[in-house]
């Protein structure tokens, strides 16, 4: 294990980056990127088993390979998550060995990781997990003692992912630990998860200072159908209201006229809470937005009440470019800085990823030229990933494959293939297609590229 009293030691391979003359999502570029699926939850207990995507798409073994492969079909950036677990296995004890050469790695594929410090999951030793009172102490110093040791090269981070479904999962579904549930659950998750979130903005901001750019992502939620009916407004109310909250928060956006002022005071949030997000407000570089658009738009419906999440969920509504656009546009309005699409695909046949992946490019394209500030564009994921109901039963991981990546996940005796599909051609087109719009100033479209070829492939 590497030295705890040494957490700042950098890699002697990790070279500080050329100093470029403006940050990258203000040089008026669209940056291509690409995600590597990385949530994980290791705490266990009766019927549930611990997941962790690194450890089921086999990426602790194949990371080198990972790496070149998004390189290769031509993305800039990688989002990429830290398994804060196996960082510190024991309270008080660092194991950076797998973080080092994963670090390494990237820099020499060339690749610019956006790090996602926390993408779900907290250490196995901290009881109660995001429930526990030094939780925003503990995260801090992990997201310091991270930016200590490879903040020369990885200097673009999101604190949080999506922190309204850690929120929904942990407090109000009561799928993940700690398994809180109802309105008292999300708000008592939200305001731990914002608190660590400012504490750990603060922390990577001492270690680089001016250098640090943080992305901020949350999941673009949208309810529609019979929302309004009496028997669902209150309940659609209050849940689209709460996806903005942990961003309110951290961003010092609840003041005396939030709509869930009184929501958080009947819950026990104090004034001095209050008053404290204020005075540390962080902000965002860019506002990255997570849009899945056969699951991102929940529908309610007549004479039919659901809980919610994977254990009852609510149907969902294709709604396509129309939803990504109103989420983009949504998340720039309110939060004052350029957006990001941080995460989006479909599961599906090769044929409708790249349909999608069609559609989505051309509306960012599209948005652009109407003037708006979208700056990044994300799929994801690189390869294909395992569903969260992996946790929930005993079956084997195949039975939970998603259809998602530029790559299949092919099982085989030497362990799982990375298998290249046409969506990962299409991918390359359109990320060399923008560079070159870069410097031509002028903006591809998806239809330049005719009709991909596509045959054999089990997806």
């Amino acid at each position: 294990m590497s030295d705890p009293t040494a957490p700042s030691a950098t890699p002697a391979s990790v070279a500080t980056p050329g100093v470029a003359a403006a940050p990258w999502f203000a040089d008026g570029a669209l940056h291509f990127a690409l995600g590597i699926e990385d949530t994980f939850v290791p705490q266990t207990r009766a019927g549930e088993r611990a997941i962790d995507e690194y450890e089921l798409t086999e990426h602790y073994e194949q990371y080198d390979t990972d790496f070149a492969l998004a390189s290769t079909v031509g993305a800039e950036m990688l989002r990429w998550g830290v398994p804060w677990y196996r960082v510190t296995p024991e309270k008080g004890v660092w194991d950076w060995g797998f973080v080092d050469r994963a670090v390494e790695s990237m820099q020499e594929n060339g690749i610019r990781p956006l790090v996602d410090l926390l993408h779900y999951g907290t250490p196995a030793w901290l009881e109660r997990q995001f429930a526990h009172p030094d939780y925003p102490q503990h995260v801090a110093e992990y997201a310091e003692r991270f930016a200590d040791r490879y903040g020369s090269f990885v200097t673009d981070y999101t604190p949080v992912n999506e922190p309204v479904i850690h929120a929904l999962f942990s407090g109000e579904y009561g799928y993940w630990p700690p398994y809180l549930s109802g309105a008292d659950g999300f708000v008592q998750m939200s305001l731990a998860l914002s608190k660590g979130f400012v504490l750990t903005q603060q922390a990577i901001s001492r270690s680089i200072g001016e250098r640090a750019t943080f992305v901020h992502v949350d999941a673009g939620m949208r309810y529609t159908g019979d929302a309004e009916a009496t028997e669902h407004a209150e309940l659609a109310t209050r849940l689209r209201h709460q996806s903005f909250l942990v961003e309110d928060l951290v961003t010092g956006g609840v003041g005396p006229h939030h709509p869930l002022l009184d929501t958080l005071r009947h819950k026990g949030c104090t004034d001095a809470e209050l008053t404290w997000f204020l005075d540390n407000a962080v902000r965002p570089d860019v506002m990255g937005v997570n849009y899945y658009p056969r699951h991102s738009t929940e529908v309610f419906e007549a004479g039919v009440r659901h809980g919610g999440g994977f254990a009852d969920p609510r149907p969902s509504f294709d709604a396509g470019t129309e939803g990504l656009r109103e989420v983009l546009e949504t998340y720039a309005a309110r939060y004052g800085a350029p957006v990001m699409v941080t995460e989006t695909c479909v599961t599906g046949t090769v044929a409708e990823r790249i349909e999608w992946l069609d559609a989505s490019v051309e509306l960012v394209h599209r948005m652009r030229a109407e003037g708006q500030q979208v700056v990044g564009y994300t799929w994801w994921p690189l390869f294909d990933m395992y569903e969260w109901t992996y946790r929930h039963t005993e079956n084997p991981r195949i039975d939970h494959l998603l259809t998602m990546g530029l790559y299949d996940l092919v099982e085989s005796p030497s362990g799982l293939l990375r298998q290249k599909n046409p969506v990962a051609d299409r991918y390359r087109q359109h990320a060399e297609a923008a560079r070159h719009a870069e410097d031509t100033q002028h903006a591809p479209s998806a239809r330049a590229f005719g009709a991909p070829h596509i045959q054999d492939h089990h997806a």
